[in-house]
């Protein structure tokens, strides 16, 4: 086998040619170089341990520990493991199964909940970082028999087939008419345009959000 010449050797390399560019480097440069490197990323990594280890960090689990939530106007007490999502917990622990897990990865929306008023995908959020903030499901949004001015224009808008992605519209849409009361054909659509409806009602969903917000408006 044909020794590779040494860097002192070797020919200039051909730009044309990738291969001319080979054995420009001895083994000893090579090692020296990659020192260089290491020790450039080993300095920034031993500030950012020193940060972290002097910064104090609340550990819980990997058991199940003790939280609050306030979901539709109840405080409720409970354990949840820190892996479990918003969504898990409402459907599993608090039988508030209203709340979809479609994608589980909040790519449609099914799992919409209101954290604050606004609309959350709940599968992305752990149900131990909800800490006081109040959540609406969208068994929440009926009093007692009365339904929600939503929920009662989907029902006469037919805004619903299979229904699954129904409970997350109807949260989208009421988030809507409380910030805009008066919304354009465009805001409605901006406002839904992250949860997917398999069965294509879009437009009744549509009609159904400016009949909420006429029937609203003309209430006043």
């Amino acid at each position: 086998m044909k020794r590779p010449k040494r860097p002192s050797e070797a020919p200039a390399p051909d730009p044309a040619d990738p291969r001319s560019w080979e054995w420009r480097t001895s083994r000893r440069e090579f090692l020296a170089y990659t020192g260089l490197g290491a020790a450039a990323v080993a300095v920034p990594l031993q500030v950012a341990r020193g940060a972290v280890a002097s910064a104090k960090v609340e550990v819980v689990g990997p058991a199940a520990v003790p939280i609050v939530l306030f979901v539709n106007g109840e405080r409720r007490k409970l354990e949840v493991e820190p892996r479990e999502t918003l969504a898990e917990v409402l459907r599993g622990k608090l039988n508030l199964v209203g709340t979809k897990i479609g994608c589980n990865r909040g790519a449609c929306s099914a799992c919409t909940v209101l954290v604050d008023g606004v609309p959350v995908n709940s599968c992305m959020l752990l149900a131990v970082d909800v800490g006081a903030r109040k959540v609406v499901t969208v068994e929440g949004l009926a009093r007692g028999e009365a339904l929600h001015p939503v929920q009662e224009s989907f029902v006469a808008h037919d805004a619903m087939q299979c229904g699954f992605c129904t409970p997350g519209m109807v949260l989208s849409v009421a988030a809507l008419l409380v910030s805009n009361p008066d919304p354009a054909r465009e805001d409605v659509q901006q406002a839904v345009s992250g949860n997917l409806c398999r069965c294509g009602t879009y437009p009744n969903v549509i009609s159904a959000a400016l009949g909420a917000a006429a029937a609203r408006k003309g209430a006043k």
